[in-house]
């Protein structure tokens, strides 16, 4: 038998998408042992620190993807991650890439490997797209953006990465080479990316 204040606390959840972090259901009503309560009895699952979710619900596919976007919903998710998202990387990097603003207040990420990038604010404004994964928004870097931000961060993340994702991006028979070489002025590689884009069309 659930306990007194359980029921309407689940209600809480469930309305907002089955998952909330702590400030915010605290903020709607959930006093903090209820929180205690239904987690030791397994109504609810703490996915990092600060962050709850009703443990009903179908597991998630991507728990540390969401959890990082829920927890810095200003942040985007960028280069390795984004390339992976959008299906120009065989495989994720071992920790979540986020780009934040410079001069974005600090995020707190305690439990989540996440690697942070800090963007100008006009590299950052551009190219955001918003996705839905296992229910949340997540905002994540269009793929020509995307491409553009590896040839920019080529000296910290090697220019392996932007070349794959170059040539995987082009054999996709879609090109968009306005917005790719847009994104590009806008993070100054276009004279970066020109000789290799040439090459990589001629093939």
């Amino acid at each position: 038998m659930k306990k007194p204040g359980f029921e309407r606390a689940e209600r809480i959840f469930f309305i907002n998408g089955g998952m909330l972090p702590t400030s915010e259901a605290l903020g709607l009503g959930i006093h903090p042992a209820t929180l205690y309560g239904m987690e030791k009895a397994g109504v609810l699952k703490k996915l990092v620190r600060g962050l709850y979710r009703l443990s009903a619900l179908a597991p998630l596919s991507q728990p540390e993807l969401v959890a990082v976007c829920i927890k810095a919903p200003k942040a985007v998710v960028c280069l390795g991650s984004a390339l992976y998202h959008h299906g120009l990387a065989a495989s994720p990097p071992a920790q979540i890439h986020l780009a934040l603003k410079r001069g974005m207040e600090p995020v707190r990420l305690t439990g989540l490997s996440v690697r942070l990038f800090h963007f100008s604010p006009l590299a950052f404004n551009e190219g955001i797209e918003s996705y839905e994964v296992d229910g949340a928004q997540v905002r994540i870097y269009g793929p020509e953006k995307t491409i553009a931000d590896c040839f920019k961060y080529r000296h910290k993340l090697g220019l392996d990465p932007a070349l794959e994702a170059l040539k995987q991006y082009c054999g996709r028979g879609a090109v968009n080479l306005e917005e790719l070489m847009r994104h590009a002025q806008i993070c100054r590689v276009q004279k970066v990316m020109q000789p290799y884009l040439e090459a990589v069309l001629k093939v």
